[in-house]
């Protein structure tokens, strides 16, 4: 066993920066609210041990995390925790001690340095506005849990360009700095034509306001052609396709309209984006129906070395009749291990924090599980502005508006995201910053309320210990080397 101090960290990974395709979701994406900390010289400074959360990796190494201020991921060997522990009781720097490793524990959310000596330390503000462009209500599939009802209505060119002339001024007026435009539908590869067209446009108006744009476009992939992945890759636009598992698994849920599977389509699909350099994000709907297969989709997910985000299924008025689809806690739990057991097999290289369990997002604190209320726009096809895709049949203002975003902000009737500090059952848990409550959605049609914890918090916290191990046995195999000090 090793006796000199080790210490790695999970944004210190060798190819580690998370990526934007790492942080694709087929919803409104969590916001980071990490602490940005400068610290001042150390040599008066008095030191702390926060309540910190170890989980054990094997007999020599741990992960650790602050779950006050999970600014990163940590390995630690038993010489670094036991340096950790001699601040149980604060203390200053004395003579002996590693300047370096401290400096380096504090930054990382370890130790908790006197107040008054950190410098620059700020949450971190909204960077990014996203917004939902619906450009069709149609598709091709009917899948099982589709909140949609599918009528024939297409966004026209005029209103799509208005759409995103709102989102640009909402973003000026409200001081983003980059724009996340998401092409949905309905099937969005329908409307090829006007994906191109409308990224054009905002191509233009980004480069006009020195605004910063990415653009994904969200698809069942049974309509890519070798043209479009091409095209999508030259245009610099990601693409998620929708995989619900192997076979049968998932034609269970997503078939065609008139009933045959979609799998061995889906799956060309991507082999065909992979052979012309598109990699697409993975986007897996985990319901009772599938949960038994998660195993072999995510084999086949890893053997492509692909991103992708494990989602659990959503309750709506078109799916409640499908008992099946619900999410029975140890059948998802059983399920869920059972696939993480495959990741532990076969660790990627790439990050998988952000979109490992449902929608919590483990690559970084944040206090809304989403950016629902706060900078996330959908856009229906006429032009009705909504504050989330499953509610965009009940819009609250429309692309005329002088700034969107503040009248979605301002609701108090619909969809209220709370911060995570507010849900009862929340407030003294340790995962709060990664979890923040679940979908408040979800939350509000089990109970009523979205002022608790989600009805699957028994799920979350069961998964939540095994998502950090597999991310400390990851770091542990990539890290070129092992960092002493």
């Amino acid at each position: 066993m090793d006796t000199k101090p080790i210490l790695l960290l999970s944004s210190e990974l060798a190819g580690n920066k998370l990526t934007n395709e790492d942080c694709d979701c087929d919803c409104a994406c969590a916001v980071s609210s990490g602490l940005i900390s400068g610290i001042a010289p150390l040599s008066n400074t008095l030191i702390s041990l926060p309540n910190l959360n170890f989980q054990k990796i094997d007999d020599e190494y741990f992960v650790v995390f602050n779950p006050e201020s999970n600014v990163d991921i940590s390995v630690v060997n038993p010489s670094t925790r036991h340096t950790l522990n001699s601040f149980k009781v604060s203390r200053t720097i004395k003579t002996g001690d590693d300047i370096d490793l401290i400096t380096k524990m504090i930054k990382s959310g370890l130790l908790k340095a006197d107040d008054d000596l950190i410098e620059n330390s700020e949450r971190n503000t909204l960077q990014v506005l996203s917004a939902w462009l619906h450009l069709t209500d149609r598709c091709n599939l009917r899948c099982s849990y589709c909140y949609l009802p599918h009528v024939r209505e297409d966004m026209s060119s005029e209103t799509g360009r208005a759409s995103i002339d709102a989102v640009f001024r909402s973003a000026q007026l409200n001081g983003f700095k980059q724009i996340k435009l998401k092409y949905a539908g309905g099937e969005s590869l329908l409307r090829f034509p006007l994906i191109l067209e409308l990224h054009s446009h905002a191509e233009k108006l980004a480069h006009e306001h020195g605004i910063s744009l990415e653009e994904v476009v969200l698809s069942n992939g049974t309509l890519l052609t070798e043209e479009m992945a091409k095209t999508l890759k030259t245009l610099s636009i990601r693409l998620m396709v929708s995989m619900d598992g192997m076979g049968h698994y998932h034609d269970s849920q997503r078939p065609y309209a008139g009933g045959r599977g979609s799998f061995k389509d889906v799956s060309d699909a991507v082999d065909l984006a992979l052979s012309v350099g598109l990699i697409p994000n993975i986007s897996v709907t985990v319901s009772g129906r599938t949960a038994e297969g998660l195993p072999d989709i995510m084999e086949w997910i890893l053997e492509r070395e692909l991103p992708f985000s494990l989602n659990f299924y959503r309750e709506n008025d078109l799916s409640t009749s499908q008992q099946d689809l619900q999410l029975d806690e140890q059948k998802i739990i059983n399920g869920m291990k059972a696939a993480f057991k495959v990741i532990e097999n076969n660790l990627p290289r790439r990050g998988f924090l952000g979109g490992i369990i449902d929608r919590a997002n483990l690559s970084a604190p944040h206090t809304h599980t989403c950016g629902v209320g706060e900078n996330y726009l959908v856009f229906d096809q006429n032009g009705q502005v909504a504050k989330c895709q499953m509610h965009i049949r009940k819009p609250l203002t429309n692309i005329h508006a002088a700034d969107p975003l503040a009248l979605i902000r301002a609701d108090q009737i619909g969809i209220q995201n709370l911060p995570v500090i507010e849900k009862e059952g929340c407030k003294d848990c340790e995962w709060k910053h990664w979890c923040t409550g679940g979908c408040p959605l979800a939350t509000h049609r089990a109970t009523g309320r979205y002022d608790v914890k989600s009805p699957n918090c028994n799920i979350y916290k069961a998964l939540y210990p095994e998502a950090l191990r597999l991310e400390g046995l990851r770091l542990l195999k990539y890290s070129s080397s092992l960092e002493t000090f």
